[in-house]
Formats: structure tokens, C-alpha cells, sequence
């Protein structure tokens, strides 16, 4: 009988304990964060939206508000001010032009890490590389990323632009125009546009980062002021994406895709759409994560890779230190428990 006093007063004393901790998160209200995403709801913010849903963020001390974008430019500038947002998602490449122009922002975490830049080809059509777009009618837009890199991915087939027939088509109908069979191939982002064209012409994409023409694609970046200010609770954020991401690709998908047709009723969202694009951007991600880091963690060799295709392109001038362009150690690892109990 004796010997089990011991054990009963441990109990008492971690359910004070426990009564306790839940007491003091009760008394501390979760710390507002204000996102802003790169664009309206797609398969590239399944994270974001299923940590939101499943309270992880709350979980982790946080009141996280999200705000659709359009487009990645447009988000690093408003983010970038410093005023309205804590953190912007976007294609960090944009954020590495804007801060080589001077605008005080950082990356803070890094999913996709391969460009998600690239050629769409229809599925059979024979190209499998730059060298056979050779006479072909190519859509592009003038003013987007893919456009500097264009020249270079030409070559490494042995060919220049006067070998193709390039078409500028504004953004908005580029993808129409491409399905509709107007143009050979088209120079877009691969992870969103290849499961809306595939609807009604199936096809593949070619990366650029496949033809050495690299750079971190979508992740988190904060302006400097922000993480002067509130570095914990960007660090908090960041991570709990990237676990969120984690689970995603432990066969979460589909719950993923509830996830942001939940956060988005009014969007009239296509859970096939969604569904395409995740599975569309895992090729981008490079999994799993390099090791001993947390899914999202920078890796140094990819920026430094970045800089050289950057500067090659002529969209840097003066930044040549690759590790001048993100802030290491915010991602942590954050241990599946949580996301496993609230399956």
C-alpha cells in the first residue's frame, strides 16, 4: 500500500501541473500574425489552410489571418512596406529581385525548392527538351519570370529565339489559349497551370530547373522590421507550415483539398484541380527535406545556385552572397503528434 503513495502523488502533481499549463494559455491570448498569399486559393496553399483548420496554429500561440494575393510581385511589394502584413508566401525569386533593389525583406522559409518555372508540352508530342521546340508556335508572357530565362533554356537545346515562333499572351489567358490548342507548348508556372490545361489537354511539364536554370521557388519571407519585432512567432509560423506540409505528403491530400475548399467556400473551387496541382508541386519540394532539417528549413547551396541564375539573367546587380537573402534556423521541427491526434 505504501509503495503506491509515491506513484499517487506523482499523478496529483502532473495533473496540477497539466490544470496549470492549460490555465496560463487560457490567460494569454494567441498573438495576432498577418499573411498575405501570392495568389487566390490554390494547390500551393493546401498547408496553410489545413493548419487553419485543424487549430495547429492556435495550438502553437497563434491568431493567424490570411489574405488572398495576385500574384507574387505584387505581395513581396505589400509585404515589403512593413505595414499591413507580418509575412508574405510567394515565389521567393521576386523576393530576391526586390531586395537586391533595396526593399528590406528576407526569406524565412523555403518549401518548394526547385523553380516551378517551366514549358507545358502536350502528353505524345515529341518535346522533351529545348532542342525540339525548333519551328514551333511557343505562348509566353512578356513581364513574367519565365520571360529572362526564355534566351537560356533555348540555347541548351542548341537553339535562339528566331528557331520558334514565341507568342506574348497576357497571364489571364495564356492557359486558355494553350489548352485551346493555339500553340505548341507555353512557358508558364508547371505545378499551376499543368492540372488545368491536362482538363482538356493532357500534358507535361519540362522544368527549367532541369536545364540548370535553379531557384527557390514558393516559401515564406518577412520584411526585416517584422523580424526585428516578431521573429518568435514568424519562427512559430513557419514551422507549423512546414510540419502541416509533412502531412500532407504522408497521404493527407485529399484532406488537404477539403481543407482549402472549407477555408474558401465562396472560390467554387475543383477538388480535382487542387488535387493535381499538390500532387504537381511534391516533384518541386524535393523530398524528403535535406537532412537533419525540418521540411521548409533553407538550404544554403540553393541560394547560392539562385544568385549565379539571377545574375546570369540579368536580375541581379548587386547581391552576389546567396546567404544575404534568408535568415537560417526559424523552421524547427514540430513533432507529428499533434497533426497524428487530430486526424
Amino acid at each position: 500500500m505504501t509503495a503506491s503513495i509515491p506513484k499517487l502523488i506523482a499523478r496529483l502533481l502532473a495533473g496540477c501541473l497539466g490544470l496549470a499549463m492549460v490555465a496560463t494559455a487560457a490567460a494569454q491570448a494567441p498573438e495576432k500574425l498577418k499573411v498575405r498569399l501570392d495568389w487566390t486559393p490554390w494547390g500551393v496553399h493546401a498547408a496553410f489552410h489545413l493548419a487553419q483548420q485543424k487549430g495547429w496554429f492556435n495550438a502553437a500561440g497563434l491568431d493567424v489571418e490570411m489574405e488572398d494575393g495576385n500574384g507574387s510581385v505584387t505581395t513581396v511589394q505589400i509585404v515589403g512596406g512593413g505595414e499591413q502584413f507580418d509575412v508574405g508566401h510567394a515565389a521567393l525569386a521576386s523576393m530576391m529581385i526586390a531586395r537586391d533593389k533595396g526593399l528590406p525583406v528576407k526569406a524565412v522559409a523555403v518549401f518548394a525548392r526547385l523553380s516551378d518555372v517551366g514549358l507545358l508540352v502536350p502528353q505524345g508530342a515529341g518535346i522533351r527538351g529545348p532542342q525540339d521546340l525548333k519551328g514551333k508556335k511557343v505562348a509566353y508572357t512578356a513581364g513574367s519570370l519565365e520571360a529572362p530565362f526564355i534566351d537560356a533554356f533555348l540555347a541548351a537545346g542548341g537553339l535562339k529565339k528566331s528557331d520558334i515562333e514565341l507568342i506574348n499572351v497576357d497571364a489571364a489567358g495564356k492557359a486558355a489559349t494553350y489548352a485551346a490548342g493555339r500553340t505548341d507548348a507555353a512557358f508558364s508556372t508547371i505545378p499551376f497551370f499543368l492540372p488545368v490545361v491536362s482538363q482538356t489537354r493532357p500534358s507535361e511539364g519540362i522544368r527549367f530547373a532541369d536545364y540548370k536554370l535553379n531557384m527557390p521557388s514558393f516559401g515564406l519571407f518577412a520584411p526585416e522590421s517584422k523580424l526585428a519585432t516578431r521573429r518568435e512567432a514568424i519562427s512559430k509560423f513557419a514551422s507549423v507550415v512546414g510540419a502541416a506540409w509533412q502531412y500532407v505528403y504522408a497521404g493527407h491530400e485529399d484532406e488537404a483539398v477539403d481543407a482549402i475548399v472549407g477555408q474558401r467556400p465562396q472560390a467554387k473551387l475543383d477538388k480535382k484541380v487542387l488535387r493535381g496541382q499538390i500532387d504537381a508541386l511534391r516533384g518541386f519540394f524535393q523530398l524528403p527535406p535535406a537532412a537533419g532539417q525540418p521540411l521548409g528549413a533553407a538550404v544554403a547551396a540553393d541560394w547560392a545556385t539562385a544568385v549565379k541564375t539571377l545574375t546570369d539573367a540579368g536580375l541581379l546587380k548587386t547581391i552576389k552572397d546567396g546567404n544575404d537573402f534568408f535568415v537560417p534556423g526559424l523552421v524547427r521541427a514540430v513533432a507529428p503528434a499533434r497533426a497524428t491526434a487530430t486526424k
